[in-house]
């Protein structure tokens, strides 16, 4: 299988999925003959996480029967034919703001359906908030059929509100501040990890929760509102690689790979009730970024727009990860430089 089109500069995801297939056989094969039911499959998270279980499928034999619910089965199959088109994947129309109507009880949940837009956040914050907490009450609503599923929700490190500049990475017992402007983002999250706690104690489901981080790979938009994305947009494009802001903000980046070895890791090993961070432990300021993927793409100029304040600290979203590496024995094995290589390289063979 291609996913992506000839080139010699190009490059598919085989060995990215081989990898996967790999590290995580035991966690595939815990999967092998259930019945999984994805929302937000269309998304990054969600095509990742198809792309590995077709995989291994074909090559191992092994893996759930998947629905799929999108409010465009079209548009899917378009974007991913050989997603569509494989017979262990079933796309039903729906919206996870309806309750999600399944053909077959699940016994396995993956829920990520949640919109990651800034802009509607910012501009239909009800919305943002509805969709998130709404969804989740519909999913947990489905897993009253079903006799105590496992359940993986996609939630976000965003829920710790601000990270204090004296904290290097935010474990999971961090309590979030009040926000002094609530996101609608941030909040629904939270409350739907309450739902999640909630279900889990009533004994209506096995809800685990990974509060994720920031990602580069395959498959992630280049035009949205991810940086990293747009560095590596404007590096292909032949530069400037340019950084609206100062340049100064820590953040830190998990490769596609990685993160899907994770998801699979949580959905069956984790801790019914239970949080995890995922992502990356290794910070890197923003500025430092834009020259690393200037460097790995295309040895380019880097324009910095803002000009830093020495008077105040700078702005960190970084996870500490030890749970997941204690707990689950997760460890990250792409670096960041060659994540960027790699994302690059696919988005060349696709004309990017």
């Amino acid at each position: 299988m291609r996913t992506v089109g000839d080139s010699s500069e190009g490059r598919d995801l085989v060995d990215d999925l081989d990898e996967v297939l790999e590290r995580a056989e035991a966690d595939l094969r815990s999967l092998d003959g259930r019945r999984l039911f994805v929302t937000g499959g269309t998304g990054f998270l969600g095509t990742w996480l198809l792309e590995v279980l077709v995989w291994a499928r074909r090559r191992r034999d092994v893996g759930p029967t998947i629905e799929v619910l999108t409010r465009d089965p079209e548009s899917f199959a378009t974007r991913s034919p050989h997603l569509a088109a494989d017979d262990a994947i079933c796309l039903l129309r729906g919206d996870v703001m309806a309750p999600p109507i399944s053909l077959a009880v699940p016994d396995v949940i993956f829920h990520a359906a949640t919109p990651a837009s800034a802009a509607l956040n910012d501009s239909a914050p009800t919305l943002m908030y509805d969709t998130i907490v709404d969804g989740m009450s519909n999913v947990l609503e489905l897993a009253t059929a079903a006799d105590r599923p496992r359940i993986l929700f996609t939630s976000s490190g965003a829920i710790y509100g601000r990270q204090p500049s004296d904290i290097y990475g935010l474990p999971e017992s961090h309590g979030p501040e009040k926000l002094a402007r609530p996101s609608a983002y941030h909040e629904g999250k939270r409350i739907a990890e309450q739902l999640c706690v909630e279900a889990t104690v009533a004994g209506d489901a096995e809800v685990v929760t990974g509060r994720l981080f920031n990602f580069v790979g395959p498959h992630m938009p280049l035009d949205t509102h991810f940086a990293i994305g747009n560095f590596i947009r404007d590096a292909l494009a032949g530069g400037p690689v340019v950084v609206g802001g100062d340049g100064t903000p820590f953040r830190s980046f998990q490769y596609a790979a990685d993160l899907v070895v994770w998801l699979l890791a949580l959905l069956v090993r984790g801790e019914p009730g239970r949080s995890y961070n995922v992502g990356a432990d290794d910070a890197i300021d923003i500025a430092s970024l834009a020259h690393l993927v200037a460097a790995e793409v295309g040895g380019c100029d880097v324009e910095v727009r803002g000009t830093p304040d020495p008077s105040r600290p700078a702005e960190r979203y970084v996870p500490d990860c030890t749970r997941a590496r204690v707990e689950l024995g997760l460890v990250n094995h792409v670096d960041l430089a060659e994540g960027i290589r790699r994302t690059a390289a696919w988005h060349r063979g696709r004309g990017g």
